[in-house]
C-alpha cells in the first residue's frame, strides 16, 4: 500500500482541508507557519482541520481569529541585497 503526503504552502486550515479531501493521507507544513500572527493557533487550527477535513463545522470553527498567516513579499518590492538570485527574475 501507497501513502500519499502533500506539502501545504499557505499554512491556513482551508488549505489542510482541502488537500485532504483531494484524497492525501496527510499533510506537511512549511516553516512559514512561524512566521503567522500565531504560530500555537495557527498550528491547532490545521491539525484540526487535518484531522475532521470532511466537516464544515469544524472547519469553521478553527478557522475563526486566527490572525494573519504568513504575508508573502512581492518580488518587485525585493532590494538588490534581499534577491537571493538574478536568475529568471
Amino acid at each position: 500500500a501507497s501513502s500519499s503526503f502533500s506539502y501545504c504552502n499557505n499554512n491556513i486550515p482551508a488549505d489542510a482541508a482541502m488537500i485532504m479531501q483531494l484524497g492525501a493521507d496527510g499533510i506537511f507544513v512549511g516553516s512559514g507557519i512561524f512566521k503567522s500572527e500565531n504560530p500555537l493557533k495557527m498550528a491547532r487550527a490545521i491539525v484540526e482541520a487535518t484531522t475532521h477535513y470532511n466537516n464544515p463545522e469544524v472547519l469553521a470553527k478553527v478557522s475563526r481569529g486566527l490572525g494573519s498567516p504568513m504575508s508573502g513579499i512581492a518580488v518587485s518590492e525585493l532590494t538588490k541585497e534581499k534577491v537571493i538570485s538574478n536568475r529568471g527574475w
